[in-house]
Order: structure tokens, then sequence, then C-alpha cells
């Protein structure tokens, strides 16, 4: 279990320092090192980011790098999706959701690595957006998420900095509002789903793990404030890179 708890860490630092990255590490490590069901093991990732997303966006939003309009016109929308999304994952296999996570994964990637240079100063786009865009992204990432199972934050923050134009800072501090918000909604509903094939959520595992990453978060952010936004943008890419094809790897 020793090594769980590692890994529990090393999410609560990525949530904490990128705003995302968290389920992209949960899933594996609950999987590969903890030895649980995929399905049980995405579901209990959903409540597990969640959480470490919950308590890692307070420093944000108490320094204003919280976009409130873009959590409201994403994450309301996103949850519907996710809700959606969920449903639709009774249906297909865990190999699957696996598969189609490290895929959308490496576009995430790409597309960040293509986009212009991003600033830490304050944005200027937000008032050019157009509210049904940022919506129907808001549903088109939901649906992904429940899907997969997973918070979304490495499709939220490209999406926030790219078509949103929010600075890389700002754009991961409303990453975590949006995940808290869109992960509860698929926890919720992946019960049934879970029901369904007759799987249980191990809660003493979803505990320990959401304190140890929530204490994980406090010092991502802290690390994060003392790198810059670009900087933090490539690295993030490439770390999905990898992680996308070491989860195809493991599924063919």
């Amino acid at each position: 279990m020793i090594l769980s708890w590692i890994g529990a860490l090393l999410v609560g630092l990525s949530l904490g320092l990128m705003g995302s990255g968290g389920s992209i590490l949960t899933v594996p490590i609950l999987i590969y090192i903890s030895g649980e069901p995929e399905k049980a093991a995405i579901a209990e990732s959903l409540g597990i980011v969640g959480f470490i997303s919950l308590i890692g966006s307070i420093p944000y939003a108490l320094k204003k790098q919280v976009n409130w309009r873009n959590v409201i016109l994403f994450g309301i929308p996103g949850m519907a999706g996710t809700y959606g999304g969920a449903y639709v994952a009774g249906f297909v296999s865990g190999t699957f959701q696996l598969m189609l996570f490290s895929i959308v994964m490496i576009l995430a990637a790409v597309l960040m690595l293509r986009n212009k240079k991003v600033t830490d100063g304050e944005q200027s786009i937000d008032k050019q957006q157009k509210w049904w865009l940022i919506a129907l992204e808001g549903i088109v990432v939901g649906v992904l998420t429940g899907l997969v199972g997973v918070g979304g934050g490495f499709l939220i923050v490209p999406a926030l900095v790219i078509l949103g134009g929010l600075p890389m800072h700002v754009a991961i501090g409303t990453s975590l509002v949006i995940i808290a918000l869109k992960s509860f909604s698929g926890f919720y509903k992946y019960f049934e789903v879970l029901e369904s094939v007759n799987q249980q959520i191990n809660w003493e595992l979803v505990l320990i793990f959401s304190l140890i990453g929530a204490v994980g978060s406090f010092v991502g952010k802290i690390v994060g404030s003392k790198i810059s936004g670009e900087k933090l943008k490539k690295g993030f890419a490439i770390f999905l890179l990898f992680m996308g094809a070491y989860i195809i790897y493991m599924n063919v």
C-alpha cells in the first residue's frame, strides 16, 4: 500500500501544480498498484480527484485566480455532460474507456504544444468569448470526462487556455473548481454503473488517498507559483504524451 500512498501524493502535486493530471495518475495507480477493478477504479478516481480538486482550489480562489464566469459557463453544462457520459460508460468495456482516455490525452498534448505562447498576465480575451461556445465546450468535455471516468483537467486546462484566453495560472485555478463539480456529478452516477456489474467502491482507499492527495495539492500550489505559465504548459503537454503512450502500451 505504500506505493499507493506515494501515488496519492503525486496526484495531489499534479493537481496543485497544473490544475490537471490527477486522474491521469489516479486511474493507473488504482488499477496497476492498488489492484482495483477497472470500472471501480474509474469511479473511485472521480471521487478522489473531486475532493482533492475542491480542497486544492481554495488557495487559488483566495488569490483571485479563479474565473467564476468560466466556472459557471463551462462547469454547469460539464456536470450534465459528465452525468450522461457516465451513463454511457455502463455499456462499454473498461479497456475501451482506457484506450479512449489515452487517445484524447495525446490530442490535448499536441494542441497545447502547437498553441501560441501563453503569458501570465491578465487575460483580455474573455469579453470576446461567446457564452454558447464555452457551454458547448463544457458539454463535450463533460461527456468525455464521464465516459473515461476522469476529472478532465487535461482537457479543461487546454480549453481554458486556447479557447478561453485565460492565463495559465488562472486556468489552473478555474480548472480545479470545474473538475470538482464535474467529478462529483460523475461519481454519483457511477454508483448505478458499479451496481450493474456487481462491483463496489473501496471507501477506505478513497478516503486515505483523498487526504494524502489534498496535502500534495497544497505543496503543488506553492511550487507552481514559482514557475512560469509557459513552462508549466510545455511540461504538462510532454507529461500527457508519455502517459498516453504508456496506457496504450499497457492495453494493447
